[in-house]
């Protein structure tokens, strides 16, 4: 990875990624070490090469579809990529999962990957990244212009929350329930730069705080810069890091509608000489505590700020605006949160296991 990005790389409008971390699993649903296997010693399937990476833990698993020109072709790659991982994982042994947190993980009991960008990171930032066992699901979209990029991004805040209130998917923290419908929101923002970003005036001063933020070694390099969304530098992209890790494809795919449609939206908007709502931090932070602890039963602050608005009522607001329909499948099916405890009461512990992996 380069350490910084260009301007120069934002070429492209509304073409997408699709990035999912998932765990490597063993026979009994179980996070297990099994990264240096399926990365570094046997060869994946072809759809995989260049577009399959490890993460901290040697139990996470990252995947990346290529670029995607025609959104319609979206679900394809998406399953495409996630089956071939499934074939290697199981052709090694493994069994692969997802979660915004696997309940059955206990970071004391997993190993850390010894990549040295991995070990810098464990040595600077110590507990809270021993411990991130998290795995989310980031959406890029391309945008054709560097400061576009950066108006949309400080734009995306406000519909963060949503998107995590809908995705909520990891009630259970190193084997307890935390009461909190994501878990994951919290537990990765321990780590620095993480979280709600600020918004930033323009590509510039975006650029200026990556550099400032290498030069005086608080990171290594611009994929430190974990926030929820950011404009990535590198790709040319506007990413979309809120969501949970989800094991049904088709939650995948809803985000990725909603993700790809607001980008588009917003690009517009810009393009309109649209003013920034410039919506305090503070207030943003408010709404994902709110996404975080109640997931799709939360009241979020609306975007004028004067009220609370449902999830209900605000999927049917964004459904209607922008004329998707992901959203109302998100939020008319049982949150994976709420399946997460249920199948835990009442099937138990390898029920639950069970109902992340992936087939």
């Amino acid at each position: 990875m380069d350490a910084t990005g260009s301007a120069e790389h934002f070429t492209r409008m509304g073409t997408l990624g699709i990035e999912e971390e998932f765990y490597v699993v063993d026979e009994f649903g179980r996070p297990t070490s099994g990264t240096d296997e399926l990365v570094y010693e046997t060869e994946p399937p072809a759809v995989l090469d260049g577009r399959l990476d490890h993460e901290l833990f040697k139990c996470v698993i990252e995947t990346q579809t290529p670029r995607i020109d025609d959104p319609a072709d979206a679900g394809e790659h998406l399953r495409s990529v996630r089956d071939a991982l499934v074939d290697h994982a199981e052709a090694n042994g493994f069994g692969i999962a997802a979660a915004g947190l696997h309940p059955l993980a206990k970071w004391r009991e997993l190993e850390h990957a010894e990549k040295p960008r991995y070990k810098s990171q464990l040595d600077r930032i110590q507990y809270p990244q021993h411990r991130n066992t998290t795995a989310g699901l980031h959406v890029h979209v391309g945008v054709d212009d560097a400061d576009k990029a950066v108006w949309v991004a400080n734009e995306l805040r406000w519909h963060l929350p949503l998107m995590l209130a809908l995705s909520a998917n990891s009630p259970y923290w190193n084997g307890f329930d935390t009461g909190l419908q994501s878990a994951r929101g919290k537990i990765f923002e321990a780590l620095p730069n993480t979280g709600m970003p600020t918004a930033f005036d323009d590509y510039d001063a975006f650029e200026t705080y990556e550099q400032r933020m290498l030069e005086t070694g608080s990171i290594d390099d611009r994929g430190e810069l974990w926030f929820d969304v950011r404009p990535h530098s590198g790709h040319g992209t506007v990413e979309v890091r809120a969501p949970d890790g989800q094991a049904d494809p088709d939650r995948v795919l809803a985000f990725v509608e909603y993700v790809h449609e607001l980008v588009v939206d917003l690009a517009e908007r810009y393009e309109d000489g649209e003013s920034s709502r410039r919506l305090r931090r503070e207030f943003l932070d408010e709404n994902k505590w709110r996404a975080i602890r109640h997931g799709q039963s939360a009241e979020l602050l609306s975007r004028d700020l004067s009220t609370t608005r449902s999830v209900e009522a605000l999927v049917e607001m964004e459904s209607d605006r922008l004329g998707i329909d992901g959203l109302w499948e998100l939020y008319d099916r049982e949150s994976g949160a709420e399946r997460q405890r249920r199948l835990r009461s009442e099937e138990g512990v390898m029920a639950l296991a069970d109902s992340l992996r992936l087939s």
